[in-house]
């Protein structure tokens, strides 16, 4: 579950980018709602998909409070889920 969870961390990261920087100008600039409609649902699946995957494997990381805190906001931001990765997800 650990790589689902790496993976899904990953595609979330790149559709929130792909949704920011290129979609939503597009929507805005180009008066064109298509990207936004395209990528929309498919990022809103992996945000849900992130946040349950990251409340079943609170335990296995053994985060505290403060650290699970950080990678659920960490899908807030943008490259937050990289760092999330780089942070929590990968065992030394």
């Amino acid at each position: 579950m650990e790589k689902i969870f790496r993976v899904v961390a990953f595609l979330e990261g790149v559709s929130y980018l792909l949704l920011l920087f290129i979609a939503t100008p597009i929507k805005y600039f180009a008066n064109d709602p298509q990207y936004v409609k395209m990528l929309g649902m498919p990022h809103g699946l992996l945000f849900i998909g992130y946040v349950i995957l990251a409340f079943l494997l609170k335990s296995h990381y053994k985060w505290d409070n403060k650290a699970f805190f950080i990678v659920l906001i960490c899908s807030l931001i943008p490259f937050g889920t990289f760092y999330a990765d780089k942070k929590y997800f990968r065992k030394e």
